[in-house]
């Protein structure tokens, strides 16, 4: 039954580990798939990186659980919404969101075209292509499924996404134990830099979840059944779980590859699978290639076509009848504005574009939701206890309170 007319208050175990594997699933985007974002935020902390990286998944989670618990509990319909009643009573200020999500929309696909045109340009170098012409390719692939194939792309796109987990842990754990300068990596970063580089890795852990925040418009949709804060709160605990597990192995397994990788042309740029081609396991790298691909031009090609679908029926296009023309126009502008991005190539977007964004998102997401949007919730839940979440009680009774208030 829908959490608005009024529902359990407990939630099946089923519904919350969806939820949490939505975020999952957003968080195995092109940079985190590359292991370009574990590399230039984590491996570069030295021995820190792995712990930074699930002390910046618990800050990730416990923003989202917040975000989500007062979306539902309030019984909002947009993020507009949401961030309105974030920042009660000044007013405005949900604007900043706003260019925060679009900008990083922009930078999420120019990094899956930059990651496409990447790897096909290290794996299918026919006739000496540069990888701009690949930019050019992948971005036209891109429009051209979101005008008329989107809606099989996005079936796909999520066996893409689980294709792309899969084979990606199983790399981590591979080199894992496979990589030659692991210990010695750790060790010598322990002696050398002891805790002098634990600033800036809570600072890195701040700012990786700050852009990662681009998926909150996501989460408030899909989390709508966790109608209560303690399955919010399971729901992102197994989420935490799943994304720290993860981006841990990750940066485990980059740490001590990074002196093979780094020594090799543009092997920084996608490490992961540098790392996997240097493992000589051929059909380890080729199953990763294919799932990465498919993984990102259907990443663009969704997240294009949500930007379509949304600007399309603006006034300017009045006057175009045939909405795949006025898709065409649309998706035309976004792509050559993400074909654009991506020319700055993968690494400068992660470095600057995401490192921007995430310094923005720390002051208008982050440091909002854990503080000003936790002690919102807390009250709200002391004056509304049915939303608690305890067993045998019931949301309806609080919807009825909350809405004649």
């Amino acid at each position: 039954m829908d959490k608005r007319s009024g529902v359990s208050g407990t939630v099946p175990f089923s519904v919350c580990f969806s939820v949490g594997a939505v975020l999952f699933s957003s968080h195995a985007g092109g940079g985190f798939a590359s292991g370009n974002q574990a590399f230039q935020n984590f491996v570069t902390s030295g021995w820190l990186g792995p712990f930074s990286a699930v002390f910046c998944m618990l800050i990730f989670t416990l923003t989202i659980k917040e975000a989500m618990f007062m979306y539902n509990s309030r019984r909002l319909t947009s993020y507009k919404q949401l961030f309105e009643t974030l920042y009660h009573p000044f007013g405005r200020i949900e604007i900043f969101f706003e260019v925060f999500f679009y900008i990083m929309v922009l930078m999420a696909v120019g990094a899956a075209v930059a990651t496409a045109a990447a790897t096909l340009n290290a794996y299918f170098p026919f006739g000496g292509a540069s990888y701009y012409w690949y930019v050019v390719a992948v971005g036209t692939a891109v429009m051209f499924c979101t005008i008329f194939g989107a809606g099989l792309v996005r079936k796909a796109s999520t066996i893409m996404g689980l294709g792309i987990l899969i084979s990606a842990v199983a790399i981590f754990v591979a080199g894992i134990f496979k990589a030659p300068h692991l210990a010695r990596e750790f060790a010598v970063s322990y002696a050398s830099d002891g805790f002098s580089k634990l600033p800036r890795a809570v600072w890195i852990a701040f700012n990786y979840a700050g852009f990662q925040c681009v998926v909150i418009p996501t989460m408030i949709v899909c989390g709508t059944p966790l109608t209560s804060r303690r399955a919010c709160a399971r729901s992102m605990r197994i989420s935490f779980a799943l994304n720290a597990v993860a981006l841990a192995l990750s940066v485990i397994m980059l740490t001590g590859w990074a002196p093979v990788f780094t020594a090799l042309p543009k092997g920084a740029t996608i490490p992961t699978l540098s790392s996997c081609r240097a493992m000589d396991i051929p059909w380890l790298s080729g199953t990763y290639t294919v799932c990465l691909l498919l993984c990102l031009i259907s990443t663009g090609v969704t997240t294009v076509f949500g930007f379509t679908a949304r600007f399309e029926k603006m006034k300017i296009f009045s006057g175009i009848e045939s909405a795949p023309v006025r898709c065409a126009f649309v998706s035309g502008a976004i792509i050559a504005a993400a074909m654009t991005v991506s020319m700055a190539g993968l690494t400068n977007i992660i470095k600057y574009g995401y490192g921007y964004c995430g310094y923005l998102a720390i002051a208008i997401v982050v440091v909002p939701f854990l503080t000003v949007g936790a002690y919102k919730n807390r009250r709200f839940v002391r004056e509304h206890p049915e939303y608690d979440g305890r067993e045998g009680s019931s949301v309806e009774t609080a919807v009825t309170a909350a809405a004649g208030d």
